[in-house]
């Protein structure tokens, strides 16, 4: 099973005091809209997305169809099939995607210890 890209996703406090912060450990601004308040921030391979007001915890992310660059992948897992795939095994969802549509889809599912896991598909 391919889960795509891996990244985190902080709940700030305060973005800019965020991204001065992890900019010390080496992480520059990869994307977002800090008008908007989120940043995506990138080390190497390592990224962070740091969103301000928009939920509540920190949340584990992948994204089937990209590559740690963003970039588009001619093969991958879509979305639905990792889905059904992990209820198969018994995975119960917080929110699920549409099994009846293609392209952009995300589902959440939550670890034995409450940690959110979000698999958004952009392509």
């Amino acid at each position: 099973m391919q889960l795509g890209a891996f990244s985190i996703s902080l709940s700030v406090k305060d973005l800019s005091a965020s991204k001065a912060f992890y900019e010390k450990l080496g992480f520059t601004v990869f994307g977002g809209e800090a008008a908007q308040n989120w940043l995506i921030m990138k080390n190497g391979d390592h990224i962070i997305g740091l969103f301000q007001g928009m939920f509540e915890g920190n949340i584990l992310t992948f994204n089937p169809g990209w590559d740690q660059d963003a970039h588009s992948l001619d093969s991958f897992t879509d979305v639905r099939e990792l889905q059904k795939h992990l209820k198969a095994k018994g995975i119960a969802f917080q929110t699920e995607a549409d099994e009846t549509t293609s392209g952009p889809a995300s589902f959440i599912i939550l670890d034995p210890d409450g940690n959110a896991i979000l698999v958004d598909q952009h392509v």
